[in-house]
């Protein structure tokens, strides 16, 4: 595209958001130019859901996201909701199945998620510019100025939907926090979420279990998420783990139930009926052996259950439901799924998306410190606040 052009609005970013902002402004007949400076859109909604985008959850609600204002996503996921991208998704024939915890996937693939967002804007008239970043943008006389490719494009209305700095490989930059720093509006201080954490040379013992996973709870403060721990070469995944990473601050520990399914006192209880039983077996019948043989030799015990003493078995009960790990910190914005953090909703419109003092300038998706749970949340946003700002341009 080397010719200068001007538009209703210009979009930056054809992720999630992006895409679904441009494609409700061109519906409702804007004329769009949806820019982005990679040659295709999407790139990380096809890598989502390992592969099959966990495109929305059942269970969206707006306490299931962080922000330094828990109130401010509730107007946009009230208007949009996980059942009208459902029926985007069904009017366009893409097969669909719910897993756990209200988790929607597609039953083929991440690309048919795409295909349908790209169609949607090409049946809406928007217009698509990949393959080169903004160099330039200027902002006076009641409209944006963008330059790209040596092109100069012009709007009354212009949105930031470049996402955070999470999955560097897929081209992700810090470009809307540094274009609204520009434009006066104030960053949260991103950090990496849902990301797994690393362990120190105390914990060195743990990082040899690679590849073991088992069903906990892990609690950090008043959070707990009920879910799979994976142990990794690095130290601790899995959804459970990237669940209570997104609350986490460095230097504080997360405990970790490793039997939430057990009654209280059940070591005693085996002792009663199986004093023969090994300790080893009693754990083992729980957990994964290789995970129930590094518990046992951090704790120091082995033996009989009946050669034990009842407070030494309270004492292990307590410390299987309680195990402390102090993360020396995370695998940061690198392996993050999501970045946390970002253009502070105080600068923005609940409803609209469109900066306060800035009119005509809208924040969505990623880039706006709003951040869900895994498992579709975060999507759902994008598709929600997307669609508001869509809604006002």
């Amino acid at each position: 595209m080397s010719a200068d052009a001007s538009w209703d609005a210009i979009v930056l970013g054809a992720g999630a958001a992006g895409m679904m902002c441009a494609l409700t402004a061109g519906q409702r007949g804007r004329r769009v130019l949806l820019a982005d400076h990679a040659d295709a859109p999407g790139r990380k909604i096809l890598i989502s859901g390992g592969g099959r985008c966990n495109f929305t959850n059942l269970h969206t609600a707006p306490d299931r996201y962080l922000s330094a204002n828990p109130h401010f996503a509730k107007s946009a996921l009230g208007r949009y909701t996980p059942r009208d991208f459902l029926a985007l998704i069904e009017r366009h024939g893409i097969a669909w199945h719910e897993k756990t915890l209200g988790q929607f996937f597609c039953d083929g693939s991440a690309r048919q998620v795409v295909d349908m967002l790209a169609g949607e804007c090409a049946a809406a008239g928007v217009t698509l510019s990949l393959g080169h970043a903004a160099s330039a943008i200027e902002h006076g006389d009641g409209g944006f100025r963008v330059t790209i490719d040596g092109a100069e494009h012009t709007a009354p209305a212009l949105v930031l939907a470049t996402g955070g700095p999470s999955i560097p490989k897929l081209g992700a930059t810090t470009f809307a926090y540094d274009t609204a720093r520009r434009f006066g509006l104030s960053i949260v201080q991103p950090r990496p979420a849902l990301v797994p954490f690393t362990l120190g040379p105390d914990d060195a013992l743990f990082r040899e279990l690679s590849g073991v996973s088992a069903e906990v709870e892990v609690r950090w403060n008043k959070v707990r998420f009920r879910e799979a721990a994976l142990f990794t070469h690095r130290g601790l995944s899995g959804p459970a783990m990237l669940q209570i990473s997104s609350y986490w601050q460095h230097r504080t520990p997360i405990a970790v139930d490793f039997l939430p399914d057990a009654p209280a006192d059940w070591l005693l209880a085996e002792k009663r009926e199986k004093p023969r039983a090994t300790l080893r077996r009693a754990l083992s019948a729980r957990l994964p052996e290789r995970l129930a043989d590094a518990l046992l030799a951090r704790l120091g015990l082995a033996g009989e259950l009946g050669e034990l003493r009842d407070a030494v078995l309270r004492g292990a009960q307590s410390a299987l439901a309680g195990w402390t790990f102090s993360p020396t910190g995370t695998e940061g914005f690198a392996k993050a799924e999501v970045t946390a953090g970002g253009v502070s909703t105080a600068d923005l419109s609940s409803r609209t998306l469109e900066a306060r003092r800035v009119p005509g300038l809208y924040v969505v998706g990623e880039a706006v410190d709003v951040t869900g749970w895994l498992g579709g949340y975060n999507f759902q946003w994008a598709w929600a606040s997307g669609w508001a700002a869509g809604q006002a341009l």
